[in-house]
């Protein structure tokens, strides 16, 4: 039990870090174009680097992890992480800071990669869902809580602390890791890495991105078009080499699974909603209502806070309500808490603004742990390497379609534009709580169905 506690420990870290830096500069965007001279919309892509560079590696590490090992891809990938957060506080200009931030992603798809699979190493069969709860929580928390570490670091420092203060943490997480995680148990020898496959999963996610980045952004529609031209046909191959693979990068074979690809959906339309709102929420609270960053971070406090006692009930209340209805449920609370947000008071107070956060982040919180549960146990135990790597996919991509969303509104509604964005977050948070409800009418997964069938027992 002690070397399973520095274990889950040295993971909670690395996950953390990895999920917090892709917020954490969400309110600080405001300053950071101003130091550095640009536009509101040019800063998006200090949040749209890191979100890219990882949606564009992140499968390929997890089907590396089977091959070379889960632990070796988490602790290089720690390492990235930590060196590359070193030059984010070094930079001086929006081009070296974003560099900075494409090797942190880097580093954090190759965290989020493993890390659930790692999970399942570090906990026995019978008490596995401990730690899907745990993990799930740490996801939850740290989806939403850069705002408030943002808060406080910008009280006391200026903006490349948001970075510099990666450096500590990272350093006691390797230490961690490289001490208490297990090695890997299995290696898949019948299977080599098709380095043409990531190459062109790669190219396939990065030209999905740009040309998401690129229309969002206001590029010329001439160089958008050559690049979904490129796409089309790069997908097209792409996608008929993954359908013949036995094991392949992108899991087909898994989202054959009908509750499983319905999860993915709603985990997409979530995490979509989420980011959109919270990259808005920092400029609304700030150009329209008149708070500063640092206010602006506790404000935002808020939703966090509540999911830090939500989800962990929510893990526990999977054991005997049906995810679909859980997550159905918690996603119409919080369209219903992003709604309220777009409909504040001309001049609203501190209590009218939290407790609308404290709706959308109960809600979220009631989503995510039974979401991420039905998820991993709806895939067979010999691929929940892959089932790890996609749960982050939809995670990331529905983040990074959410801040090149508010890059876009910045662009067609720059006079209302955050109120626009809130308006379609409460919408694509309604539109996940319909597709998860849907899943009432599928089969549970045999591993969460299982514990309902002992009524004798106490």
């Amino acid at each position: 039990m002690p070397r399973r506690i520095w274990a889950i420990l040295a993971v909670a870290f690395g996950v953390s870090l990895s999920v917090i830096d892709s917020t954490i500069a969400n309110v600080a965007l405001p300053t950071i174009s101003r130091a550095l001279g640009i536009s509101s919309a040019d800063s998006i892509w200090v949040v749209n680097a890191y979100q890219l560079a990882i949606v564009v590696s992140l499968l390929s590490f997890s089907a590396l992890g089977d091959l070379v090992g889960y632990r070796k891809i988490y602790i290089g990938g720690l390492a990235l992480f930590t060196a590359a957060s070193v030059g984010c506080a070094l930079s001086q200009s929006l081009g070296t800071l974003v560099a900075g931030r494409v090797l942190q992603g880097f580093g954090a798809a190759a965290v989020t990669s493993v890390n659930t699979t790692l999970i399942r190493i570090i906990y026995p069969r019978n008490r596995l869902g401990r730690g899907m709860g745990i993990n799930a929580t740490v996801v939850a928390v740290s989806s939403v809580a850069g705002p408030t570490l943002a808060a406080g670091v910008l009280s006391a420092a200026e903006w490349p602390w948001l970075f510099a203060v990666n450096i500590p943490v990272g350093l006691v997480a390797l230490a961690l890791s490289r001490r208490f995680l297990p090695a890997n148990p299995v290696r898949v020898r019948d299977r080599r890495f098709d380095w043409r496959d990531a190459a062109m999963n790669a190219l396939v996610f990065g030209l999905l991105m740009a040309s998401v980045e690129g229309f969002s952004h206001g590029l010329d529609p001439r160089i958008v078009a050559l690049g979904a031209a490129v796409l089309v046909p790069v997908g097209f191959v792409f996608i008929r080499r993954q359908l013949r693979e036995p094991y392949p990068i992108l899991p087909f074979d898994l989202l054959r699974i009908p509750i499983f690809s319905v999860s993915v959906l709603t985990s997409i339309c979530s995490f979509l909603a989420q980011m959109l709102a919270m990259v808005a929420l920092p400029f609304y609270l700030q150009h329209a209502c008149g708070y500063d960053d640092v206010a602006t971070g506790l404000l935002l406090t808020a939703w966090p806070a509540v999911i830090m006692v939500v989800a962990p009930v929510a893990g526990l209340l999977v054991e005997r309500v049906h995810a679909g209805l859980l997550g159905g449920t918690g996603l119409a609370a919080m369209a219903a808490g992003l709604l309220l947000l777009a409909f504040l008071p001309e001049h609203p107070t501190d209590f009218e603004i939290v407790w609308r956060l404290v709706l959308c982040g109960a809600g979220f919180g009631l989503f995510q742990s039974p979401n991420n549960s039905i998820l991993i146990a709806s895939a067979p135990p010999e691929r929940s390497g892959s089932a790890s790597g996609m749960l982050a996919t939809a995670r990331l991509l529905g983040q990074t379609t959410g801040a090149a969303l508010m890059a876009f509104l910045f662009h067609i509604v720059p006079d209302d534009s955050t109120h626009t964005a809130l308006l379609l977050s409460a919408g694509l948070a309604l539109t996940g709580a319909v597709v998860s409800l849907a899943r009432l009418s599928l089969p549970l997964p045999e591993g969460l169905t299982r514990r309902k069938r002992h009524p004798g027992k106490q």
